[in-house]
């Protein structure tokens, strides 16, 4: 598929550049593991006493509490899509593609096609806040090195799923705390429970 640049406008509905350096932050995640599948860990220790941490969580989420964590690894397929109920903050180490969406487009029986979704590059060390509405899932490889991504998000999201009576109908699509996800039918999640619905071309980069 064809991917744009970060700087593209088209990228404007979906997120924006941060105009900020987080050096040690990420000195930090260049030490975390890089596998060849996939790992995301919510919260991480070492990134969370980063010298930028309280600058992030106070000028970026306002003083709410934040978590400080990473994706990691090699994928080349979209697989899923997620939204929050709030920015999400990515920093690759490399460079990655982040292949995005807009909740808007959800079908009122939460499926979704994914031929609405469009990639975008973001270089290595370009700090973007990822708007809530925004529909995404994990990095993809930018190159054959893989991706470390910071990934940082309201404390506790991602973490353990709330007890659901299960009367609204999005509660389907909750997969653990602060985490809606439309899976495809090739990724394999459905056997985990995950809600399949994602229609069309399972999107590769």
């Amino acid at each position: 598929m064809q991917i744009k640049k970060v700087t593209d406008p088209a990228f404007r509905k979906y997120g924006r550049i941060l105009s900020i350096e987080v050096p040690d932050l990420l000195e930090r995640l260049s030490k975390t593991p890089l596998p060849q599948d996939v790992v995301y860990v919510p919260g991480d220790e070492s990134l969370e006493d980063s010298a930028e941490a309280r600058m992030i969580q106070d000028s970026i989420y306002g003083g709410m509490p934040v978590q400080i964590g990473y994706c990691n690894g090699s994928n080349h397929k979209l697989n899923a899509v997620e939204y929050h109920r709030d920015s999400e903050v990515n920093i690759p180490v490399q460079g990655c593609v982040l292949i995005l969406g807009s909740e808007q487009d959800i079908e009122e029986d939460y499926s979704y096609d994914t031929s609405r979704m469009e990639a975008f590059e973001i270089p290595a060390k370009t700090v973007v806040e990822i708007y809530g509405t925004t529909l995404h899932y994990a990095p993809c490889n930018l190159s054959e090195e893989g991706f470390q991504v910071s990934v940082i998000l309201p404390r506790g999201t991602n973490t353990d799923k709330p007890v659901l009576s299960g009367t609204f109908p999005e509660d389907r699509l909750m997969t653990a705390r602060n985490k809606w996800l439309i899976a495809h039918e090739e990724s394999g999640l459905g056997d985990e429970g995950a809600f399949v619905g994602l229609k069309g071309e399972n999107l590769t980069v």
